[in-house]
Parts: C-alpha cells; sequence; structure tokens
C-alpha cells in the first residue's frame, strides 16, 4: 500500500468537485435545448420497434433473405411487364376499329370517310369538282316531278338526296336486294350507265298503275322473283327517267340515253370495272304514303366526253353560257379577213418532171378565158366565176356565189 493510499480524502475537494460537475452539465443542457434529441422519446421509439420485429420474428420465421428476394422478383416482374405492355394495353372496341377504318355503321355513306378508308379513296374525284352536274340533276328533279305526275295520275314528290363518288365494285356490292337493275346507253358519249330501282320503289309503281287503293302502303311479296307485269311496269318507269336525263343535259351537250335491258342480279349488271371510279345520285320518290328509291349510277368514263363542260361554272340558267361574250365572238368574225386562192388549172405531174423545172420556163394552163375559175379558201372551194381584168389588175367576176345563187 503506497503513501497516497494512506491519505485521508478530503471531502470538501471531492464536493467542490462534483458541484463543477454538475454546474457543467446544466449549462450544457440548456444550450443544446433547441437541437438535442428528445432520448428518452428515441429510446422508447426504437424499443417498440424492436418488440415489433421480434413479434414478427417470431410469427414468420424472420427471414431477412427470403424477404430480400421476394422484393427483388416482384421488382424484376414490374420492369418485364412494363416492356411487354408498351404505351398502352387498352383493346379497341369494334366502333373504334370502324372509325379508325373509315367505314360508317349506320351504313348510310352519307357522312364523309375518315382514316385509311379516306387515304385509299383519295384519287376518288369529289363530284364538288364538277360545278355543273349538281345543276343537272336538280333540273331532273323537276322534270321529273312533273312527268311522274302524269305517269301516274298521283301525286308525286321527287327530291335529290345526295351526290357521291364511289367505286363501282363497292356500289354493287352495297345494293339491298331484291332489286332491279337497269342498264342503259349513253349514244352520243358511246358508254353506259344502270338505274337501281329498290323493291319499295317497285311495289309502289306497281300499286299505283294497277289501280291501289290511296292512303294504304304498297304489299309485298317477298321470296319470289318478279314476273313479267311488274318488270314491264318497272321498263316503262325507266324509260320516263331516261327521257327526263336527256332533257336534262340538253342545255349542257344533247344526249340520248336508251334502255338496254333489266337485271335483278348485280353480277350481270356490270357496265364498268369494280375499281373504276362512278358518281352516285340517289333520289327519293314519295306518293302520298307510298314511295322509295331510285338511284342513278354514272361511271367517270360516261361522262368523260362532256367533262369540260361539267367544269363550267353555273352562270344562271345559261348552263355555262355567257351570251355577251358570243355576241363579241360574232362580232369580230365578220370582221376577219381571210386568203382566197383562185384556181386557175391543176395538173398532176411526177416528181421528176417537177424537178427538171427551169427558170423562165412556161407552163401550158388548160383554162381559157370563158372557164369557170374556182375560189378557195384554206383549200375549201367556197365559189366560182370568170377572169377578167379591172385596171392594171386581173380581177374574178363572181357568178355562184356560196350557197349556189348567182
Amino acid at each position: 500500500m503506497s503513501d497516497d493510499d494512506n491519505e485521508p480524502i478530503d471531502d470538501e475537494a471531492v464536493a467542490a468537485e462534483w458541484e463543477a460537475q454538475m454546474l457543467a452539465d446544466s449549462e450544457a443542457e440548456e444550450s443544446a435545448d433547441d437541437s438535442a434529441v428528445d432520448d428518452d422519446a428515441v429510446a422508447a421509439e426504437w424499443e417498440a420497434q424492436m418488440a415489433a420485429e421480434g413479434e414478427g420474428g417470431g410469427e414468420g420465421g424472420g427471414d431477412d433473405d427470403a424477404m430480400a428476394s421476394e422484393w427483388a422478383a416482384m421488382a424484376d416482374g414490374d420492369e418485364e411487364d412494363d416492356m411487354d405492355a408498351g404505351p398502352s394495353t387498352r383493346v379497341l372496341d369494334q366502333d373504334e376499329i370502324d372509325s379508325l377504318l373509315g367505314f360508317d355503321s349506320d351504313g348510310d355513306g352519307e357522312e364523309e370517310t375518315s382514316g385509311i378508308k379516306a387515304i385509299i379513296n383519295s384519287a376518288l374525284v369529289s363530284y364538288e369538282r364538277l360545278p355543273m352536274l349538281e345543276i343537272v340533276f336538280d333540273r331532273l328533279v323537276r322534270l321529273m316531278s312533273t312527268s311522274l305526275r302524269n305517269f301516274t295520275s298521283d301525286n308525286v314528290e321527287v327530291s335529290l338526296d345526295n351526290i357521291t363518288s364511289i367505286r363501282f365494285g363497292d356500289y354493287l356490292n352495297s345494293i339491298p336486294l331484291p332489286a332491279i337493275l337497269s342498264v342503259f346507253r349513253a349514244v352520243e358519249w358511246d358508254n353506259f350507265g344502270l338505274i337501281v330501282v329498290d323493291s319499295a320503289m317497285i311495289y309502289s309503281i306497281v300499286d299505283v298503275l294497277l289501280g291501289g287503293r290511296r292512303g294504304t302502303a304498297a304489299m309485298r311479296v317477298e321470296g319470289r322473283p318478279y314476273t313479267t307485269i311488274e318488270r314491264n311496269l318497272v321498263e316503262r318507269l325507266v324509260t320516263v327517267v331516261l327521257a327526263d336525263m336527256g332533257a336534262a343535259f340538253e342545255p349542257l351537250s344533247p344526249v340520248s340515253f336508251n334502255y338496254d335491258r333489266l337485271e335483278t342480279n348485280p353480277r350481270f349488271a356490270t357496265v364498268a370495272r369494280p375499281a373504276n371510279a362512278a358518281i352516285l345520285i340517289k333520289l327519293r320518290v314519295d306518293m302520298e304514303d307510298r314511295g322509295g328509291r331510285l338511284e342513278i349510277m354514272l361511271p367517270y368514263a360516261t361522262l368523260e366526253p362532256i367533262r369540260e363542260l361539267l367544269l363550267q361554272q353555273f352562270m344562271g340558267e345559261k348552263f355555262g353560257r355567257d351570251t355577251i361574250w358570243e355576241t363579241h365572238l360574232a362580232t369580230e368574225l365578220w370582221s376577219t379577213e381571210v386568203a382566197i386562192e383562185a384556181v386557175l388549172d391543176e395538173q398532176t405531174m411526177s416528181l421528176t418532171d417537177v424537178m427538171q423545172f427551169q427558170v423562165g420556163e412556161t407552163l401550158m394552163l388548160n383554162s381559157g378565158p370563158d372557164d369557170q375559175i374556182e375560189l378557195r379558201c384554206g383549200g375549201i372551194p367556197l365559189m366560182t366565176g370568170k377572169m377578167g381584168r379591172v385596171g392594171s389588175s386581173i380581177s374574178i367576176r363572181v357568178d355562184n356565189g356560196i350557197d349556189g345563187r348567182n
């Protein structure tokens, strides 16, 4: 035992040291009140968390490695699903598919097409680029209203539903059967067209022409071919429509539409290639409580001879004609100067004789002073006369004029 251990403990020094330590601790606590963490609260939180982990470990075994691997597998599965699904996995319904392809779900075809079908049909020439065509068929509606009233002795109203451009093959596939298809020929244009009479119109015409009662709907007999009487009555109706079509086109271009034949199968009424473009005119015929539809199909090849005329702008009731320009043109024609040739004689010679002509050589003509001299303009004979002299100029006295008068 050392001497230091034998020294007595100074109680006053120990008390002073404890007092200084307590004072230092209190000052440290006061300076760290705002930033110090509540040790008791942190200890209590950690104690509760450890207790919960202990209970979970007791129930599920506390396999931390298995839990980590499960979370990793779930993360990998989410990444693969995102890669497979792409931007969207929503399935389109039938209406959305039809809208994308440009098909009309109502089937009336009156709305403008869109989507892929619009791109495919972009090569079709819109009837709006032929402004005179609508004027012609407006005139046809007025003419048909009068002629069908005389034909049926009934009150008939004809209206123009629409004018559209369509592929000929698509139209044949869309014709509602049963129906009668009438093939007609445009004589001056040397091509064909088609008139389709639907079933309602056929039975209405038969009912009206054979004395059916007014105010009652026409009776339909489905599931049988059309009789000879029905076909003959429809043929008469088509003849009336074709006559009115010729009258409607007459101010623009005289044309005769001749009836060719009747068909009930669209395959036998093919007047153009399926891919060819055509103009479809839909007419509605109402006879009080009866009526039906008439559809006129004109391929673009049929209208090609008058395409330039159909491109004209409508000038009132003049159908593209400008009378002011016509009068001015006639006035200028009367004042136009033309060259007239006086033919004394004509001879047929070989090329060898012509090549041997020399300067100063005399050509003998078979024409005397009293012979008739023919006057021509542009190679066309106009008149004849006798040659003479007026002063120092050679002249021709006309004996027979252009129209044969002296």
